[in-house]
């Protein structure tokens, strides 16, 4: 029997069901949220489906064993994951400095989940329990599988399922994985004897055999040390992500062997769909509503998620890692039918926010060989140029968008996660492009160029500038002949592997061209699981094997970044800096080309000057357009009104504000 109530989140409410024990302690470092944007709710809304008891033992105290105790011994085992992102991530900017605000706690307090977040949890488990089987999941779990490059410690980390001291890690998108794992617990098949089931990692003796053909080994005492083959080991990773083509992998510490299995088959549109009609409450439990709830719910409230996976496979990107490159979407009556629930709750204003997902306009694989071969192992579908046998089609997601809209109470249907421009363009058909323009932006656009320099975009795996150029003008084109007001709000990265001082001397030129000031910046973040990473680290493309330049020092981060935003007065002395570095003294001046004024008196002066010059309110060189006022945290958007200007061959860049990218968003 299905219902929209809560699970279990203490002994009292176990009780109340006449429980005397669960099957699974769901342990996360998130608040509990009962929404299908949240992975713990999917999963035991799943495992709940097929008759498993499963209780929430959300963000418990962390400092001693007692609150892992709660529910006594499960049956079966628990299940941990650090929550819907990397707990290191949500602890700490891209400068490591301590985030003052957490998304995923209530009233966005911070300090309710530790650092490191699984192993401390698996540990504290093992406190209280000893050797009762323990799960982990999720994204921190999945990105740090395998030995890893870790940015917060500076060096290459083991697998967290060797830290954590967990029985079994599950990667990617987990229902099916833990569906199986479940199904062989209830028999009463010992978790270390669990050892085929596709999606997970495990750790044996270094002498047992593996189930699956291996296609590598690699051992951790080599690739802590050995940059080059660090990379090579994860070139390995990356192509043997695929559920068709995929082999075993595997990776040695001392006398122990961890494998990773082949990954999982993503779920098909029937499971899909039977997935999203399980019975969630759709918000935060009631719980934190005296702390005045759970801040992620609000982006997602009203929005739902129509596909899952990713074929544009950028650099900077986890989702290759975890949900990988191929594409699966639910039904058009699926979607419509969680539209018609939003519809009905008693807050809902006449419009959804979103119908998208890690790429809002990619409804089914890139091309036919992907269905029988599995994704490419030696280029990518989009970058830098699409590969002739992608299969580019819009219609169904204008169907569904269509069947939103005919909804009686839905006032307006947005698309605010990213569209990938070039797939748009793509399309001969102007069918998609012109609804988007003319239906679905909300004032405002977020599209992603990244850069401008096409030599930083190879690095970042995205299409090179003039693709954006060429959307950009056709966008505007089409908002003016419809008579709209819209604007383009352009996500710009500082910083990325392969990105020099000249290149983001360059950027800041196309900004200057296209008078377009973003007020937020996003410097490149080394997360794991991301072939940029991998780069950031070992200085070694990990797809290519080339060398890549890295921007690594601090200092020149700095500079680069203060480049993005040369307008603000407190960057002046950091711009002229990063301009004589970079030899472009020519763009210190009052000439309407000039970035940065000179430092009164006639020095050029440093970067100890910033503050002073803040305090006195040096005026930027640049107008900024009439891009109409944003809210303080966002980028000043593109306005239609710059017209032929943006046009031009290297104008408009679009302004990268988005440090919380799902990716995977």
């Amino acid at each position: 029997m299905q219902s929209t109530e809560f699970l279990p989140v203490c002994r009292a409410d176990m009780t109340a069901r006449g429980w005397d024990v669960p099957d699974f302690v769901y342990v996360t470092g998130d608040a509990y949220v009962d929404h299908p944007s949240f992975g713990v709710a999917i999963i035991s809304r799943v495992l709940e489906a097929a008759g498993y008891r499963v209780a929430i033992l959300a963000q418990p105290d962390y400092k001693s064993a007692e609150a892992f105790r709660e529910f006594g011994r499960p049956r079966l085992g628990f299940l941990v994951t650090a929550g819907n992102i990397d707990s290191m991530v949500a602890h700490y900017t891209a400068a490591k400095k301590r985030r003052s605000y957490d998304y995923y706690s209530p009233g966005g307090k911070m300090g309710n989940r530790p650092d490191r977040a699984v192993i401390v949890y698996c540990n504290r488990i093992r406190e209280a329990y000893g050797d009762v089987p323990i799960i982990l999941g999720g994204l921190e779990a999945s990105l740090r599988r395998f030995a890893h490059y870790d940015y917060w410690d500076d060096k290459v980390r083991r697998s967290v399922l060797v830290d954590a001291r967990a029985d079994i890690l599950t990667y990617g998108m987990g229902e099916n994985i833990l569906l199986r794992i479940a199904a062989l617990l209830d028999r009463g098949v010992p978790v270390k004897k669990i050892r085929d089931v596709r999606g997970t990692v495990y750790l044996c003796q270094r002498e047992d055999s593996v189930h699956y053909p291996v296609a590598a080994a690699f051992d951790y005492n080599e690739l802590k040390v050995d940059k080059r083959r660090y990379a090579e080991a994860f070139g390995v990773q990356y192509r043997n992500q695929d559920s068709i083509s995929g082999k075993a992998i595997v990776e040695y510490y001392d006398s122990k062997m961890l494998v990773q299995n082949p990954p999982m088959p993503p779920l098909e549109r029937e499971e899909l769909d039977r997935v999203y009609a399980l019975p969630f409450a759709r918000t935060y439990h009631p719980m934190y509503e005296k702390e005045g709830g759970v801040p992620a719910i609000e982006e997602v409230r009203f929005s739902v998620t129509h596909n899952r996976g990713c074929f544009g496979a950028c650099n900077f990107c986890a989702l290759a890692f975890h949900q990988g490159r191929t594409v699966r979407s639910r039904s058009i009556e699926s979607v419509v039918e969680e539209c018609k629930k939003i519809t009905e709750m008693p807050d809902f204003k006449g419009y959804i926010h979103d119908v998208g997902g890690p790429t809002a306009n990619f409804r089914a694989p890139a091309c036919d060989k992907q269905l029988k071969a599995g994704v490419c192992t030696n280029r990518k579908c989009l970058a830098p140029t699409p590969c002739k046998n992608l299969k580019v089609d819009h219609s169904e997601y204008i169907k569904l968008l269509e069947a939103i809209e005919a909804l009686p109470r839905v006032k307006k249907v947005f698309i605010r996660s990213g569209i990938r421009f070039d797939y748009l363009l793509a399309d001969p058909d102007e069918s998609f492009f012109k609804k988007l323009v003319r239906d679905h932006v909300s004032g405002q656009l977020k599209v992603a160029p990244e850069h401008c320099a096409d030599g930083v975009l190879d690095a970042m795996g995205k299409p090179h500038f003039a693709v954006y150029e060429k959307f950009r003008r056709r966008f505007f084109e089409l908002t003016k002949s419809m008579g709209k007001e819209q604007y383009l709000v352009p996500y710009l990265m500082s910083s990325h592997p392969g990105s020099t001082l000249g290149d983001a001397v360059a950027l800041a030129e196309c900004l200057k061209r296209d008078r377009y000031a973003p007020e937020q910046v996003q410097d490149y973040y080394p997360t794991p699981g991301t072939a940029s990473t991998v780069m950031f680290y070992t200085g070694i493309d990990p797809l290519t094997m080339k060398p890549v330049f890295v921007p690594r020092d601090y200092h020149e981060k700095q500079l680069q970044r203060a480049l993005l935003q040369f307008n603000r007065p407190q960057n002046a002395a950091a711009v002229r800096e990063a301009l004589r570095k970079a030899h472009r003294e020519d763009l210190i001046g009052t000439a309407p080309h000039s970035l940065v004024r000179p430092a009164a008196g006639g020095a050029q002066g440093q970067m100890s000057q910033t503050r002073k010059e803040g305090k006195r309110g040096e005026k930027p060189s640049n107008a900024l357009g009439k891009g109409r006022k944003m809210p303080t945290r966002q980028a000043r958007p593109e306005s239609p009104k710059q017209g032929k200007a943006q046009a031009r061959k290297g104008d408009a860049v679009r302004g990268k504000a988005s440090a919380k990218r799902k990716s995977s968003r």
